[in-house]
């Protein structure tokens, strides 16, 4: 059936954040919004990250990270998912990013970016318009 193709998203915490309370919540709203989540669990590297993201084949790929350091973190992945070939996904951060480090981060490809306090709704949106489900 054409149209009814489940979205696959893959959920990392990079680097050595220890605290994912955030990432459960919004994998939970994600699955209750009909789309399938594979959460890697924390303290991912880059390389982990990636592979998991070849392994499980997802639509798309979202980064939460409390610790600070997603100014070397995403630049990273996104370099190891291109180093691997792998371009045709979209790729979304969420946590403690400060306003001023978001427009470089989209400029090293990461779409969207979501602080707390975002609405489920808000991401949820977010993905269903930039992914072809078809």
């Amino acid at each position: 059936m054409e149209g009814d193709k489940i979205i696959r998203i893959l959920l990392a915490k990079p680097g050595l954040d220890g605290h994912d309370r955030g990432a459960k919540v919004i994998a939970r709203a994600l699955r209750d919004a009909g789309m399938e989540i594979i959460y890697t669990g924390l303290r991912q590297t880059p390389e982990q990250i990636v592979t998991a993201v070849e392994q499980e084949d997802v639509d798309v790929l979202m980064l939460s990270i409390l610790s600070g350091a997603h100014n070397y973190l995403f630049p990273r992945i996104i370099e190891e998912l291109k180093g691997r070939g792998i371009t045709d996904i979209l790729v979304m951060g969420g946590g403690i990013i400060p306003e001023e480090d978001i427009p470089g981060l989209k400029d090293v490809g990461v779409k969207g970016i979501f602080g707390p306090g975002t609405q489920t709704k808000t991401i949820i949106n977010f993905i269903r318009d930039n992914i072809t489900t078809e």
